[in-house]
């Protein structure tokens, strides 16, 4: 054979099977697929194309012919064949088809076709007879060898038809039961995620998670359910290569053998390439920016200071620099061990070159009479934007581990297998909390250096952080934000084990929590941080015995004042209204008489 590899067109009325091959053939060196086609009309089309290009495009076609039981459909496409041998009559083809009947194979074999295999040929199979029909060869799968023996096939035909009865109602079972397996869990799975979505919105109420949280273990249980009472395991499966078996038929009857497409748990992430992988995330993102960006939290961040419409284009720009810093990296083919150390130069480029084109490289301002370039001066903080802000980024590896190498992305105590609906959220929140974070770097020397400067504040900021009073105002509250933060708040999180992002939701940015172990930092904590993880835990620990000596102390409270107080007020109590009574209502002497009815003494 030889070592030239073949080109082919391949044309098939449906796309997955197109997909499934095309991602099949591409892990084989001696095969290439050039381009594909929905129809024969596209298929001309592109023919015409190429050959204006390079007339040895393509050496082979791999083609579906029409099997549709209609005579007028069957004549259709005999016609497209003899159309495409006319126009190039030296470029061979290869049926690959669900099993034709002889008297189809016979009109093909006319109308110039080079080769037939039926779909669900095993993929070693199925390359020798492309590579020998784009030599000039013949290949025709399970035939006879003269079409002059379709005779000796009718020998046989009330042998091979004494199952057909019982072999067309185990396919019809079995499709029965696919149909419903299929509907069922595309029905699950689509409300499933809608639900999962919901419960990570941040600011539910209590009564709303309960409510999402019962919902989702019904459709857990459903599909437990569904799994096991419909999905049983079918008898006499052979398992051949998904992608070229067979798509409209769930088992097909190919010389005595029960072929059959193995079993595909429809809830099982999809198979996508590490671009594929990034382009889905970053839709995601973009999506999420067209959300209100008001900052609901109870954290002051660098980027409220500007106008909505300059913050989500400064977000929109940095996550246009986050992957074509992606697409570099998966260019330089760098190595998974080296990400942790590359994941800081590339938050580092990311910042500057967002920092350049936000701002304009060239712009200019006058300060005290002298026109100074906006972006020299915001630079000369780089030192102090990677120490503070840009290395305290949380689980960017992580993420560039899952985006560059599909790896799998372990987040909250949890794995999840890459493309998952679970990993792309996590993921998701790991990119929109970076995208924040370094927007506030791309905003913190602006307000450490320029914040009073009116171009920039007519051009940037938000209406109420205009005047000088609230940008001094502004200035403090982060200036505190991060003392408190550097001293006290990240050493909490660090003893908690966790984590604080920033994401996009709904009604503005919020932040949510994520478990991550964090041993490694909580051992380096000196100074202040430590002292906060000691008395957090000196607290944790005399917690619950104050409580215990509270509830004793209070115990005897309440038995002296109910017991003892209680009872000795009831009795002076009493003895009062007694006493009030015997004055206000005295007794008759014994011999003292009424006055009678007739006004007379007794």
């Amino acid at each position: 054979m030889s070592d030239r590899p073949v080109k082919l067109l391949l044309i098939d009325s449906d796309p997955i099977f197109r997909l499934g091959l095309r991602q099949t053939l591409e892990e084989l060196s001696e095969l290439q697929v050039v381009a594909e086609a929905e129809t024969y009309t596209t298929a001309l089309q592109i023919l015409a194309e190429l050959a204006q290009v390079d007339p040895n495009q393509v050496n082979l076609v791999v083609l579906e012919p029409d099997n549709n039981r209609s005579a007028n459909r069957q004549e259709f496409g005999l016609q497209l064949i003899r159309q495409l041998k006319t126009q190039y009559p030296n470029l061979p083809i290869l049926l690959l088809c669900h099993i034709l009947q002889p008297g189809m194979l016979i009109a093909l074999k006319a109308a110039g076709v080079n080769g037939y295999c039926p779909k669900g040929t095993p993929v070693s199979e199925l390359i020798v007879a492309m590579q020998q029909v784009a030599e000039g060869n013949s290949y025709w799968t399970n035939q006879p060898e003269e079409f002059g023996e379709w005779e000796s096939e009718k020998i046989g035909k009330i042998e091979r038809n004494k199952g057909k009865s019982q072999k067309s109602q185990i396919i019809l079972v079995n499709k029965l039961r696919n149909n419903l397996y299929g509907s069922g869990t595309n029905y699950i799975k689509v409300n499933l995620a809608e639900v999962t979505r919901q419960l990570q919105i941040p600011g539910l109420t209590v009564l709303n998670k309960a409510i999402l949280a019962g919902r989702r273990r019904e459709l857990i249980a459903a599909q437990w359910l569904l799994d096991n009472l419909v999905n049983s395991p079918q008898p006499q499966q052979v398992e051949t290569n998904p992608f070229i078996a067979s798509t409209e038929f769930p088992l097909l009857t190919t010389n005595s053998i029960v072929v059959a497409n193995p079993p595909i748990n429809p809830l099982a992430p999809p198979l996508l390439s590490p671009r594929a992988l990034q382009a889905t995330l970053l839709a995601s993102c973009i999506n999420k920016l067209q959300f209100s960006l008001q900052n609901v939290t109870d954290i002051p961040l660098e980027i409220d200071i500007l106008q909505e419409a300059k913050k989500r284009e400064l977000l929109n720009l940095l996550l246009q620099k986050f992957a074509d810093s992606l697409d570099e990296l998966r260019t330089s083919e760098i190595q998974i061990e080296r990400l942790d150390e590359i994941h800081y130069i590339l938050l580092s480029d990311v910042w500057q070159a967002a920092t350049k084109d936000f701002f304009g490289t060239f712009s200019r301002i006058k300060l005290e009479n002298i026109e100074v370039e906006i972006v020299n001066v915001l630079l000369q903080d780089a030192a102090v934007v990677q120490t503070e802000i840009l290395n305290k980024i949380p689980l960017i590896t992580e993420l560039l581990s899952y985006l560059v190498f599909q790896t799998e992305l372990y987040v909250d105590n949890t794995s999840y297998s890459p493309g998952s609906y679970e990993a792309n959220e996590h993921a998701a929140m790991i990119l929109e909390n970076m995208l924040i974070h370094i927007g506030n770097a791309v905003m913190q020397p602006l307000l450490n250096r320029l914040a009073d400067v009116e171009a920039i504040k007519k051009d940037y900021y938000s209406r109420q952080l205009i005047s000088t009073r609230e940008i001094e105002r502004f200035r403090n509250d982060l200036s505190w934000r991060y003392r408190w933060k550097n001293y006290v708040g990240e050493a909490q999180k660090i003893f908690e084990s966790r984590y604080e992002l920033f994401v996009f939701a709904p009604r503005g940015i919020a932040k949510v929590f994520v478990y991550s172990p964090r041993n490694n930092e909580l051992a380096e904590l000196g100074g202040i941080p430590l002292v906060v993880t000691l008395l957090l835990e000196f607290r944790d620990a005399v917690t619950p015995r104050l409580q215990s000596l509270l509830s004793f102390l209070g115990n005897g409270v309440v038995f002296v004042l109910t017991r003892i107080v209680g009872r000795g007020v009831g009795l002076i109590v009493r003895g009062v209204l007694q006493g009030i009574g015997s004055a206000t209502l005295p007794e008759r002497k014994s011999g003292e008489r009424g006055r009678g009815g007739d006004g007379r003494m007794g």
